[in-house]
């Protein structure tokens, strides 16, 4: 039997690594890592691999997903690294691919990283303990509307609970959706305000993690109207009644931005 290693990039680049992620990446036998959870920043697993005198062996969704690649490779490398955007155990997937090595009699190492689970309600000023359930919204589609995220909103707000909201992406393709669409996802599936009262503030969050990380607040047609720059994005949803610091650290935020006239929004 041998080793599966679940190491974290965290939110910016490799230079966000420890030192003994490093050494343990440079001594694994074998080092894969995914792409889809999060974007990468441009080079940061070229210049990783470069730094560890290693190859990195990329996995698309399928791959990670499937589990047989990285599986057969275990037995037949001794010990190997997984290395994730973020938190390896922010993501389902991760969790699914550990519990497979478990039961095959792996053994299991982690070295957790920042994630923006946490990084958000730091970056924002909200307290971590008041956050509820984390919910994601979609990439539009004809065929595909879901509500679940306007429900699962209207319950932390029902609990007096902030809500942070994730935006869907597809790295392989360069799509992000960007907090100006997700507002409007959210006015054209409430339209009447009934799940998420149409006078809610909303905080957003650009680039977490990296030198031009930035956060706003204002209300969602001032959001929907907003230009953001480049992903990644996610919404936060206040639930009153507000703590003093809170507060404070809300009023501090910039209203979003106004994309320049004849500009789309940042998509």
């Amino acid at each position: 039997m041998g080793e599966l290693w679940f190491v974290g990039l965290g939110l910016g680049d490799e230079r966000d690594l420890g030192r003994r992620a490093l050494a343990l990446l440079r001594e694994a036998d074998r080092v894969f890592a995914e792409e889809y959870t999060a974007v990468w920043a441009s080079g940061a697993l070229d210049r990783l691999a470069a730094e560890i005198a290693r190859p990195i062996d990329r996995l698309s969704r399928e791959e990670v997903e499937g589990e047989r690649r990285i599986l057969a490779a275990i037995p037949a490398n001794g010990r190997v690294a997984f290395v994730t955007p973020g938190d390896p155990f922010s993501a389902t997937t991760h969790v699914a691919l550990r519990l497979a090595a478990e039961r095959a009699g792996h053994r299991i190492g982690y070295l957790p990283h920042a994630s923006i689970l946490s990084a958000a309600p730091g970056f924002s000023g909200l307290t971590p303990y008041r956050f509820g359930r984390v919910v994601s919204v979609p990439f539009p589609s004809d065929r595909f509307r879901p509500t679940s995220f306007l429900e699962g909103i209207r319950a932390n707000l029902a609990a007096g609970l902030h809500t942070l909201v994730l935006l869907d992406l597809d790295p392989g393709s360069h799509r992000f959706l960007t907090a100006n669409e997700a507002a409007r996802i959210v006015r054209e599936r409430d339209p009447a305000g009934e799940r998420l009262p149409l006078d809610r503030s909303l905080v957003v969050l650009a680039r977490i993690g990296t030198d031009s990380a930035a956060a706003w607040y204002g209300s969602r047609p001032e959001v929907e109207a907003g230009d953001f720059g480049e992903p990644m994005h996610c919404l936060l949803v206040p639930a009153p009644p507000l703590h003093f610091e809170e507060e404070e650290a809300l009023a501090r935020l910039p209203r979003p931005p106004v994309a320049r006239a004849g500009r789309q929004p940042a998509r």
